[in-house]
């Protein structure tokens, strides 16, 4: 087979010349300098070379070495080379093929010129400090701007000659930055801020130079963005394209295999051997920054692999389509993959390529290890970009362990449970686990509510006098009394056991009264959302008075009026109705109008809510409603006797939305 010949020199080349070694197609490989032989890994079928070749000299190399297939991977600025490439192929009647760097989104705050030249007297007239990120070659035009050595700060690549030159040149260590890119978005950010720049100066290095992290950078440190246009539009074939073309022309089979590493919990000695190796073999590491760094502290030689910053699994998935070279990819995930990490969404997401997990030492098996105690009875939560009802968690269980992602959260998780009546229950806070700064702090949630913790931390809670699970029909005197209605238990139970709520269910209670109702639904649904909706302002405190009592914080009081008052709240899965203030059937178009499947079930005692509740299931879209009379008595003490005395009749409408009665419905 004849040979490819491949003028790298830019990141999709490196990638071009690991992707041709991979499938055993030999190439000879051409960089500029010796600086850019040196980030092209070798490899068995790639001969790397080191040398500036003016046209001649390419097609001498191109008939030396029976080149069938040339692929110019040059940067898009460097216009000259690619007209030699272009000469020499025409030359000898070789095929050309041009790989095309993606652009980058230029946005309307950025300043767009022509040349390097423009971008210089644009500085001239500013008179503001820049930091100008286009590298040594042209960098002498910028000499001409006033006060440059103290105005200018320059990022070259490391290599001595280069640093030489930009020596010559009057930047001095304080003004030169030497180091190998493309960079992300913190290190682009610190850069700006250490330098005290005011604008940033770039070429439109498209994705892979990096160039929309310079551009987000410069954004957050409030720098304004001069971008050197790219000289001339160019056709050609992306990455993916010219993979794809080469492995149809040469029967290559391409197959992406993805490997989720979980590392732990931050700390490089944490990760398990398997994962090193993972690590060690792949193609492109994958990870939010502080876990790439975290992969190139522990093995050295995972510091020169290509790497892409970013957690969200749509970014990693495009990422992925754009580069089938990358056939070994390690998605890099703190802590244990199973264990509230994002390896679930990427599972969905990336369920067409061949994916591997690698389990790592998650957060609650490390710090329960600390604390000498077991965790498979530990109730796992996380309130890292998550709702939970921590209150009833720890009401409910020995142990609860909690993620915690926001500022002060763990302080103000504290102030809630004291806020519930468990100030004595024993809290355990971890911060930064397995670094050397690890702070392990242990007190009850009174000691620790109001304390300082770091956002990104854990929460191991002990209560040692667990209650158990409520079951429907709580006792009257579970709740504060007042001079509103309260709904008795017997009718409570009925109602409950109508109404099925799930623990994750969503539910109203329209006319909640003293919130009786609310409350056992809040207990019921631990995991979901009751917002219990009440006009008086007495019931509005008797449901808050009760939810504390009861340990309910998914209960939410509304006040106000129905159905007004139900128009901001979420979509229910559930609704009770207790009191409907004469507007019955606009509370059920409202619940329709949310969910058209959802669960209703209705107390009535005057025969005019009665009959407006057989009406109101008859003509909406519900389906056939299950209609019950119930009469209670209680026994009553008269002396030595015990006399039973009867309440009033309730009749319970139970239907579920997504039937059709009526001629209404049907028209």
């Amino acid at each position: 087979m004849n040979k490819i010949l491949l003028f790298a020199g830019t990141t999709e080349g490196r990638h071009m010349a690991e992707f041709l070694n991979r499938h055993r197609l030999s190439a000879v490989v051409c960089a500029a300098t010796e600086y850019g032989k040196c980030q092209i890994l070798p490899g068995e079928y790639l001969d790397v070379r080191s040398e500036r070749l003016n046209a001649d000299e390419m097609v001498r190399l191109i008939q030396e070495e029976q080149i069938c297939l040339v692929i110019d991977a040059t940067h898009p600025y460097a216009v000259l080379v690619s007209e030699n490439i272009r000469n020499a192929c025409e030359r000898t009647e070789t095929e050309y093929l041009r790989l095309l760097r993606p652009s980058g989104e230029i946005g309307e705050d950025c300043i767009l010129v022509d040349s390097v030249a423009d971008a210089v007297e644009w500085l001239k007239a500013s008179g503001e400090r820049a930091l100008v990120t286009t590298g040594s070659k042209e960098l002498a035009a910028f000499t001409e701007i006033p006060n440059y050595r103290e105005r200018i700060f320059a990022r070259v690549l490391p290599t001595p000659s280069v640093v030489a030159h930009c020596a010559e040149l009057g930047f001095d260590a304080g003004h030169l930055i030497a180091m190998q890119g493309p960079f992300s978005l913190e290190m682009n950010l610190a850069m700006l801020r250490q330098t005290g720049a005011k604008v940033l100066v770039t070429k439109e290095s498209g994705k892979n130079g990096g160039f929309d992290e310079k551009v987000q950078a410069a954004r957050e440190a409030g720098a304004r963005i001069l971008v050197i246009g790219r000289p001339s539009a160019e056709t050609g074939k992306s990455e993916t394209e010219l993979c794809a073309l080469l492995a149809e022309r040469y029967g290559l089979e391409i197959r992406q295999e993805v490997t989720i590493a979980g590392i732990g919990m931050g700390n490089p000695e944490n990760m398990t051997v398997e994962v090193q190796k993972a690590i060690r073999e792949a193609d492109v590491l994958i990870g939010a920054g502080r876990m790439l760094e975290a992969a190139t502290k522990q093995l050295g030689t995972a510091a020169d692999k290509p790497y892409f910053d970013a957690y969200q699994p749509e970014a990693i998935r495009e990422f992925l389509d754009r580069h089938p070279e990358y056939s070994r990819a390690v998605l890099l995930q703190s802590g244990d993959t199973g264990f509230f990490s994002g390896a679930k969404r990427l599972f969905q997401v990336l369920k067409d390529r061949s994916i591997r997990v690698l389990s790592g030492i998650s957060s609650v098996v490390y710090l329960c290890g600390k604390l000498q105690t077991s965790w498979e009875d530990v109730c796992l939560l996380s309130l890292h970009g998550r709702k939970a009802n921590v209150v009833d968690a720890v009401r409910h269980h020995k142990k609860t362990f909690l993620l915690s992602g926001s500022k002060g959260g763990a302080s103000a998780f504290c102030e809630e449970l004291c806020r519930y009546g468990l100030d004595q229950v024993k809290v355990t806070v971890g911060e930064n686990l397995s670094y050397p700064e690890e702070r392990i702090v242990t007190g009850t949630a009174s000691e620790l509510a109001g304390q300082s913790f770091e956002a990104l931390c854990v929460l191991f809670v002990e209560n040692a006098a667990p209650v158990s699970r409520e079951t429907i029909g709580l006792p009257d005197e579970a709740f504060v009394r007042g001079k509103v209605p309260m709904t008795k238990r017997e009718v409570r139970a009925v109602s409950m056991s109508y109404l099925g709520l799930k623990a994750d269910s969503v539910a109203w209670d329209v006319g909640a009264g003293t919130g009786s109702v609310s409350v056992e639904m809040a207990l019921q649904a631990w995991n979901g959302e009751v917002y219990a909706v009440e006009q008086k302002e007495e019931g509005i405190d008797l449901i808050r008075a009760n939810a504390l009592r009861n340990g309910c914080a998914n209960l939410t009081a509304i006040p106000g009026k129905a159905p007004e008052a139900l128009m901001q709240l979420p979509a229910p899965t559930h609704v009770f109705v207790g009191g409907s203030g004469g507007k019955l059937r606009e509370i059920l178009e409202t619940a329709l109008a949310k969910n058209p499947g959802v669960r209703v079930v209705i107390n009535a005692i005057s025969l005019e809510t009665i009959a407006e509740a057989a009406r109101c299931l008859e003509e909406l879209p519900f389906a056939e409603p299950e209609i019950v009379c119930l009469r209670a008595d209680r026994a009553k003490l008269l002396g030595k006797s015990h006399l039973m005395m009867g309440m009033n009749p309730i009749y319970i409408f139970a239907a579920t939305g997504g039937g059709h009665h009526g001629t209404e419905w049907e028209n």
